[in-house]
């Protein structure tokens, strides 16, 4: 395998790397940006230790002298810019004026064009770095379907297991209930599809909404009392603006919530309250109160005093929902909140706001052993950086630092510190 030159179009890193891809998304280890390559490495396939760096230009692609002229006058038509040198197949140039406010459209017009772009500040000086647009590989047509159809199943065979134990509890206190156990199973799959898939759903119209591609949504079949570990999308370009970092990690979290709301609305109406007296020191599951609930349970649907509440599968699949929202909407790493904290914060701050909040959820796993997991999958995703928009120049909007802290709210709302607990 060839040893290529790779270096970042953000910081400048230079390494070399057993490939010959000519751009490697995301793969900086300074900063987490784009690796372009920009030569081979000489004598690599004699030499078993460290060998001299030729930056020669690779076989297989001819290192431009200059830009082609069509993009040279589409640039021309967008900034007034000074060139400031040339790194492989990276230009930069400095922005002494800009003509066009909307990058998405730079962006959308120059990759017509075969090249992306970059915008950020160096120095006290703004800088464009222009590369060769990178790969976008066809998304696999037929696996998102196969998932979706197993976590259709997992989480049936899920809502099967929980009717069981409602339909015992109806039983045991005589009360009345929906005693059909696939029809329970039924409506909590479909609780918890509709959920999930929504809030992709919306990661996926706001990627749409500012030319970033991405795959269709990855359902994850796991078998468990919930039947499933949640959804996916892959973003397969890099994100353009600041404003659509923020849309894109706001709009599944306030899409998968207001299917939620409903949801939790119809299974706690399903729930049966029973008096505490009548309840045996048994063990038992219980799942963590958290704001939205305790609102809906004060001004929604009430239940009497002194009474513990058995919740109905659809309940639980509402719980899960707003679970799900704290969950993505921690402000750490490549998590939804994540990408909303980055766009207000530099990628150094960011990695050790990163860093705190992992050791923070570490910290937190006396209160529930999952945040133990949780804590190490933040710290893990954390050192992979978040790379940040393409454009950190354009200021934020003041609509998407609206939708910033209502997605602080919805943090809130759904925070739940101890998600489970076992009672015996």
């Amino acid at each position: 395998m060839p040893r290529g030159i790779y270096e970042c179009v953000r910081c400048g890193h230079r390494e070399v790397i057993e490939s010959g891809e000519p751009v490697l998304e995301g793969s900086c280890p300074e900063c987490g940006g784009d690796m372009v390559l920009v030569g081979f490495e000489a004598g690599a396939e004699n030499a078993p230790n460290e060998p001299s760096v030729s930056l020669r230009a690779p076989t297989h692609a001819v290192r431009p002298a200059a830009l082609p002229p069509a993009v040279d006058a589409k640039l021309s038509e967008f900034y007034v810019i000074e060139p400031r040198g040339i790194e492989g197949n990276v230009f930069t140039f400095e922005v002494r004026d800009v003509l066009e406010e909307d990058f998405e459209r730079v962006l959308r017009e120059l990759e017509e064009l075969g090249y992306w772009a970059a915008l950020k500040r160096r120095g006290g000086k703004v800088l464009l770095y222009v590369f060769p647009a990178g790969e976008v590989k066809e998304d696999n047509r037929w696996l998102p379907w196969v998932f979706l159809i197993a976590t259709i199943f997992t989480t049936f065979l899920a809502g099967y297991w929980l009717s069981l134990g409602y339909i015992s509890l109806l039983d045991e206190y005589g009360l009345p209930g929906i005693r059909n156990p696939y029809v329970n199973a039924l409506a909590f799959s479909i609780s918890v599809m509709a959920i999930l898939g929504t809030h992709e759903l919306g990661h996926k119209i706001a990627a749409a909404y500012h030319g970033v591609r991405a795959t269709m949504p990855y359902f994850i079949p796991f078998p468990s009392m919930l039947g499933t570990m949640g959804a996916v999308i892959r973003v397969k370009s890099p994100l353009p603006t600041r404003n659509a970092a923020i849309d894109l990690g706001v709009s599944g979290p306030i899409a998968g919530f207001l299917v939620a709301i409903p949801v939790s609305i119809i299974g706690l109406k399903l729930s049966v309250p029973v008096p505490v007296s009548a309840v045996p020191p048994a063990g038992g599951i219980t799942f963590g109160e958290n704001l939205f609930f305790m609102l809906i349970e004060k001004y929604v649907v009430t239940f009497p005093e002194n009474s513990v509440v058995f919740l109905h599968p659809v309940a639980i699949a509402g719980w899960v929902g707003i679970l799900v929202t704290f969950l993505n909407l921690i402000p750490a790493a490549q998590l939804d909140g994540g990408h909303i904290a980055r766009a207000f914060l530099g990628e150094r701050t960011h990695r050790y706001l990163t860093m705190a909040i992992g050791l923070v959820l570490i910290g937190m796993s006396f209160l529930w052993v999952g945040w133990l997991i949780w804590g190490i999958l933040v710290l893990m995703m954390g050192a992979m950086g978040n790379p940040g928009a393409l454009d950190e120049v354009s200021p934020i909007s003041k609509k998407r630092i609206a939708l910033a802290l209502a997605a602080l709210a919805l943090f809130i709302l759904s925070a739940t510190p101890a998600p489970i607990s076992a009672t015996g």
